[in-house]
Parts: structure tokens; C-alpha cells; sequence
């Protein structure tokens, strides 16, 4: 039977890998085990921009695990980017095997507010979902209150709940 393979590097957040796991597996469906690999990242630096390319390290973790049918799911405090955008809070690889991450613009303290580990580990949750539902082939959701909603900025991932809505669940348990 498949996993989901939870992949923490260079996260300082191990306290968010249990309670994430236990909602993944219950929002998914699938049993999630917690890995832990030496990932070299430094590939996917962009030192113009100081940040990681998203798309890179997910065909770094893809060339790790593959070929499996598990989910990889790398939980990382790396800033993340693709070309086109300034930053990403992730990446996943639409009905693929491998999505990522980051809780860099997810803490408060990026935005120069206090810290809060229960408002990170909410938008943590939510971000690990919304990432899964697209490696299940599911894409961006119309509906404001649904995990899969597209998320631009911290607000809205604070504005939309931490599993899909009916369609959107519907759609990944399948016929």
C-alpha cells in the first residue's frame, strides 16, 4: 500500500511534524510516515535572489524516490520560488508524486508580528494539503473556504479551512 512520506530538511520545525502527519492522514486517507533524508538543497539556490527554485528540488526529491508509488511531501524553512513569481509558500507536481512546502513566509515574524506556533502549524496544515490534493490531480478550487482555493498571500490561506470541500473531496476519493 502506498504512503505519504513526509520529508522535514533544513526545518527547525520538528514539533509540527507529528500533529501534521496525524491530520494528513486523516484529511488523505493514506498513512503517512515521517523520513528523514540528508538532502543536499544547495543545488536549487538562486543567489541573485537568495531564495530556492521550487520546481528543482522537487525533481531533486522525485530522482530520491522514485519510482514508488508513495507521495513525497518535504516540509523545509528554505524561502521558495518559481520564475514567474516573487515566492511561493509551495510547489506539487499536478497528479505527480512529489510536492514541498516552506514555512518561511508562513510564521508571523516575517511580517514583523509575533510569533505564533499554533497560526503556523494551521497554515502549515493547510499548505501540506493543498500541495497532496494537486499530487492526487486536483487543481485550484473556486470555493473561498476550500483547501485547494489559491492562495497569493498569507491572509487567504487564513481565510479558507484545512480540508476540501465536498466536490473537491468527492473528486479524490474518485468514482
Amino acid at each position: 500500500m502506498p504512503v505519504i512520506k513526509l520529508v522535514p530538511f533544513q526545518c527547525r520545525c520538528s514539533h509540527f511534524y507529528e500533529p501534521l502527519a496525524q491530520h494528513i492522514q486523516k484529511t488523505i486517507g493514506w498513512k503517512v510516515e515521517i523520513i528523514d533524508i540528508n538532502f543536499d538543497h544547495l543545488f536549487a539556490l538562486n543567489p541573485d535572489r537568495n531564495q530556492y527554485h521550487s520546481s528543482e528540488i522537487l525533481l531533486g526529491l522525485k530522482n530520491i524516490f522514485m519510482p514508488s508509488k508513495d507521495k513525497i511531501l518535504a516540509v523545509t524553512d528554505l524561502d521558495l520560488f518559481i520564475p514567474i513569481l516573487t515566492f511561493v509558500f509551495g510547489e506539487a507536481q499536478l497528479d505527480g508524486p512529489t510536492a514541498v512546502i516552506s514555512t518561511f513566509r508562513l510564521r508571523p515574524e516575517f511580517y514583523g508580528l509575533p510569533p505564533n506556533k499554533n497560526l503556523v502549524m494551521q497554515r502549515l496544515i493547510k499548505e501540506a494539503i493543498h500541495e497532496l490534493g494537486h499530487t492526487f490531480g486536483l487543481v485550484h478550487c473556486l470555493n473561498q473556504g476550500c483547501v485547494l482555493n489559491a492562495s497569493t498571500y498569507v491572509e487567504e490561506i487564513d481565510l479558507k479551512e484545512a480540508d476540501f470541500c465536498p466536490e473537491c473531496a468527492q473528486l479524490l476519493a474518485g468514482p
